[in-house]
């Protein structure tokens, strides 16, 4: 129940969190690095869960993790997952909608080789299946929105001359979060050795805390911090739906990212990324409603070739559970068989 429940989180919170960032940068909104802090300032809220979450048994029976080693953890992926958002930045500015959308969709491919290398992932057919169609859903779902681009402000504003560089962004990006995932799963395995909510809320806090000074600094390098009052008067329908917006947009991503993690703990980091990618047909049939969008039938069947890898890959974790679950009863099997020989030698 509590997979579902991560599932809900990933997929309402990323869907929703994607909705209004486009509703920022529709509204007058222009600042890279805000987008940036979006994805990882609504950190601090997890405060509150994990101060009303009591300790689990379990993390008082076990050895306390080093906390050199701890603290690393929270550096190293903090440091990388807050330069991995500024990477998406400037590629979503650098490139049109659907090429960013395009080659964003290489970030399950990416996944897939680093869960290997790093989580001694076990392939089978639904699981290679679950990521090609996804991936190439993602990628359908990129090229059908090209004609969407004509109309939007990205196309116009994004500097021909940094194409090239946008593509190496978001490629680099996109390798980036997977290894983010996986060493997410690594951590958690070899580092804290538990996966207790707690230490879930712990880690996706202190991460996203050190990407958030990442990105506090950089705010305050670039001197983007000047245009803010300015951006925050010119949005449309005022300061209160800005500053709404921005708090709505940090909350949802916190909300996806508590999600993943817990996703990458209780389960992998793959199928945390399968989960996300879910998430990507759904933003299209909301923007229908919401920004006006069309329906095209390649956004329909893009969505139903995500609905479809999707299922592929819960349908593995199935079928792994009905033989855990048969290795147990043929090991109890074992015992009882073992122990009625015993006592009839015995006896």
């Amino acid at each position: 129940m509590t997979v579902v429940l991560d599932m809900l989180m990933v997929l309402c919170g990323g869907t929703v969190g994607t909705l209004l960032g486009r509703l920022y940068y529709n509204s007058g909104g222009k600042s890279k690095w805000v987008a940036t802090l979006m994805q990882s300032g609504g950190s601090p809220l997890l405060a509150i869960p994990l101060l009303l979450t009591p300790p689990h048994p379990a993390e008082e029976r076990q050895p306390a993790a080093p906390p050199s080693k701890v603290a690393a953890v929270y550096v190293g992926i903090g440091v990388l997952l807050g330069f991995d958002n500024l990477m998406y930045a400037y590629a979503l500015l650098y490139l049109p909608v659907s090429t960013f959308s395009l080659v964003a969709a290489t970030q399950l491919g990416f996944n897939a080789i680093t869960s290997r290398l790093i989580n001694a992932q076990r392939f089978t057919a639904p699981i290679a299946n679950s990521v090609v169609v996804l991936t190439f859903a993602a990628a359908l779902l990129g090229i059908g929105s090209a004609s969407d681009d004509e109309t939007t402000s990205s196309s116009d504003v994004a500097p021909r001359g940094k194409h090239a560089l946008g593509f190496v962004l978001t490629l680099a990006a996109s390798a980036s979060f997977a290894l983010i995932l996986s060493l997410f799963e690594a951590a958690f395995e070899k580092v804290i050795m538990a996966r207790t909510t707690r230490w879930v809320l712990k880690v996706q806090m202190c991460t996203n805390l050190v990407a958030t000074a990442v990105g506090v600094v950089g705010l305050f390098a670039s001197g983007e911090w000047r245009t803010l009052p300015g951006e925050m008067a010119a949005f449309k329908n005022g300061r209160a739906r800005y500053v709404l917006t921005l708090v709505g947009t940090a909350v949802c991503w916190q909300a996806a990212a508590v999600g993943t993690v817990r996703l990458t703990a209780r389960v992998s980091s793959l199928f945390a990324n399968v989960t996300g990618t879910v998430a990507l047909p759904l933003v299209p049939v909301f923007a229908v409603v919401l920004f006006g969008d069309r329906m095209t039938g390649i956004k329909a069947v893009a969505m139903l070739m995500a609905v479809w890898g999707f299922l592929s890959y819960v349908y593995q974790h199935y079928l792994d559970g009905r033989r855990a679950a048969a290795s147990g009863k043929g090991a109890e099997c074992g015992v009882v068989c073992t122990a009625a020989r015993t006592a009839g030698v015995s006896a």
